[in-house]
């Protein structure tokens, strides 16, 4: 441990799958306390789990991020039982059927902008006020290298992460006078 997050609080969507995962425990091996945020089930379990084995601090909470009610509940969940959000690491993301952009379907493109899009603004929407009482923060946004150029068969993820680098950079540009980085990854 490094000690190096001592006291922060992060938010961690996506938080059951590997990425999510990866990030929460490092996070706590930092000396954070970390709000898990993923859909409902035992991979959600497994890493609260996880996280109390490491001696963390933790607060699972089921969430939809593409439902700005059950957004904004995590938020104010994660703020009220660890004291703050100083971090978001906006991960939660799907990739969605491979299939040329004439056969893709209309449901699976609304769902993966859906997450992979409204998500993270959603969370950004709903994490800075608390990152303001705080003093400032840190976003980071999942995005991809399909977010930097052409991805064939991706039709709908790779819109998705062009997408959310133009408005990470919104983000940043709005928040910096809060003392609110935003960057993606």
């Amino acid at each position: 441990m490094s000690g190096m997050l001592e006291g922060k609080v992060a938010v961690v969507t996506g938080a059951a799958g590997g990425i999510g995962r990866a990030t929460a425990l490092r996070f706590v091996a930092d000396g954070a306390s970390v709000g898990l945020v993923d859909l409902a089930g035992p991979a959600l379990d497994a890493v609260l789990t996880a996280v109390m084995a490491l001696g963390g601090s933790a607060v699972a909470v089921p969430a939809d991020v593409t439902r700005a009610d059950e957004v904004e509940r995590y938020a104010a969940t994660v703020a009220r039982d660890l004291g703050g959000v100083d971090i978001l690491f906006n991960n939660a993301g799907i990739l969605g059927p491979p299939l040329p952009l004439i056969d893709y379907p209309e449901d699976a493109f609304d769902r993966v902008l859906a997450v992979n899009l409204k998500g993270v603004w959603l969370g950004m929407k709903a994490v800075a006020p608390y990152m303001r009482a705080r003093g400032g923060g840190a976003i980071v946004n999942t995005s991809s290298r399909l977010g930097l150029r052409a991805a064939p068969t991706q039709v709908a993820y790779g819109a998705s992460k062009h997408a959310v680098i133009g408005m990470t950079r919104t983000g940043a540009a709005e928040l910096a006078v809060d003392h609110i980085r935003v960057n993606a990854v």
